[in-house]
């Protein structure tokens, strides 16, 4: 998402490069980053490299949003979908991806015309495999199960926003996939930085950061997600990164990766050093005290029904057999 935005396309390379040499392979865009300028930058990327460094990649990209105002221009209908994925592959110049997600639910085109479409994509070859975006439990749920009962291709991963600050996917969405063999593929797992300890208690941001830059930005704008929890969760990482001599992103990476269903992390770096900073976590793992001191600090503390300590109770005797 930073490429074409955050990062221009000599810095872009660098970190693809970089990137596969550390042995990655998961490479993930959307059509609406940069307005299809990420896309472009990954596709010159492609042209410029042997097809022995990029057939290594696994590369997602996503459609729903529109790029102009054109009628009919965004969601997840067979017209608008068709459209969006051949412009993507245009800025991309290849004739398929790896991956192709549906970047949010659309309440307005039926769900079976979606997954029908989806599937077409991977019958044509336009796509290898597809998935899901920001959908709820209950909506990955039932895309699961109608796609089974058409007998069509189903979703094999939801890419969700999760990290020690936001856990509340915990509830339904983790359950859901976990019970249908989707995996996960987390963004914002840094908390938009957050987690990386550039913010400080009661010193508004300033600078060269994003929230220095747009204090205001979306759902991780200051004054929206500084609250007293947040404070607690970032002590907590700071006290962990510290006994481990390692970055609070580090810890907050390891975290997030081993969490039940999570099959990759989304990483959404400025620059190639914020990238290496990032790569080192791929090493890391918690220990089981480490990570129930993260779990008690970061709790967001859901009501007592269905999913507090009653409603605990209750999953727990219907796993048991009891009722």
């Amino acid at each position: 998402m930073t490429f074409g935005v955050e990062a221009d396309e000599p810095e872009a390379h660098r970190q693809l490069d970089r990137f596969l040499e550390a042995g990655g392979t998961l490479v993930d865009t959307a059509n609406t980053y940069g307005a299809g300028g990420s896309e472009e930058i990954i596709g010159r990327w492609f042209a410029s490299r042997p097809a022995e460094v990029t057939g290594r990649v696994v590369l997602a990209t996503k459609g729903r949003f529109p790029l102009d105002d054109a009628p009919n221009g965004s969601g997840l209908s067979a017209r608008h979908l068709t459209r969006a994925l051949d412009a993507s592959l245009r800025r991309l110049g290849l004739d398929g991806v790896d991956l192709y997600q549906a970047h949010a639910f659309d309440p307005w085109t039926p769900l079976e015309e979606t997954l029908r479409t989806l599937d077409g994509f991977v019958q044509a070859g336009k796509a290898r495999y597809y998935g899901l975006s920001n959908f709820t439990g209950w909506q990955l749920t039932k895309a699961v199960h109608l796609a089974r009962a058409m007998n069509i291709a189903g979703p094999v991963t939801l890419q969700p926003q999760y990290s020690l600050l936001v856990r509340e996917i915990e509830w339904e969405i983790v359950p859901a996939a976990v019970d249908a063999g989707v995996g996960l593929l987390p963004w914002s797992p840094l908390g938009g930085g957050w987690l990386s300890g550039k913010y400080q208690r009661d010193t508004r941001p300033a600078g060269a950061t994003r929230l220095g830059e747009e204090p205001g930005r979306g759902m991780e704008a200051y004054d929206r997600r500084g609250t007293e929890r947040t404070w607690r969760v970032i002590d907590a990482v700071r006290k962990i990164a510290a006994a481990r001599g390692v970055t609070m992103a580090e810890i907050a990476l390891a975290w997030v990766t081993d969490r039940p269903a999570v099959s990759s992390t989304i990483l959404g770096a400025r620059s190639t050093d914020q990238l290496e900073a990032n790569l080192r976590a791929a090493d890391l793992h918690l220990t089981a005290a480490e990570s129930a001191e993260l779990d008690a600090a970061s709790d967001p503390a859901p009501p007592d029904y269905p999913y507090g300590e009653m409603g605990a109770e209750q999953r727990s005797r219907s796993l048991a057999g009891g009722r």
